[in-house]
């Protein structure tokens, strides 16, 4: 969409130019002169999308699957940590931890989880 930014203005300065020549050679009002050009350019912009595959929406649907996913593992680790699915979860949370987290119910003190997952969500992001 970005990359499509500079024709898409350069696409309305032309078609503006066109319909204001158009619409005083046929005596247009300012009014149909708006309606003529919003028409075609939202025309054009449609065109566009359709011939470089790159849709809004198609932007924002990865966000309508990620968003309930990570509600739903959230509130999953969350019944799971404070022992809501029952004690023998619990008793597995509290001893079946590895390396310095012994028990996953304890929040970790050397914060070596916390920054490194933010670390790899970071240079998710920046790749």
């Amino acid at each position: 969409l970005e990359n499509l930014q500079p024709e898409i203005k350069e696409l309305a300065k032309r078609l503006r130019y066109e319909v204001s020549v158009r619409g005083k050679q046929l005596g247009w009002s300012e009014n149909v002169a708006r309606f003529y050009f919003a028409k075609n350019m939202r025309r054009i912009v449609s065109e566009l999308y359709v011939r470089d595959n790159c849709h809004p929406f198609k932007a924002t649907l990865l966000l309508w699957v990620q968003i309930p996913m990570w509600v739903c593992v959230s509130l999953a680790l969350r019944n799971c940590s404070i022992g809501a699915l029952g004690s023998a979860v619990q008793e597995q949370f509290s001893s079946g931890g590895a390396l310095w987290f012994t028990d996953l119910t304890a929040p970790d003190s050397t914060w070596i989880l916390p920054v490194s997952l933010g670390l790899v969500n970071l240079l998710v992001v920046e790749v």
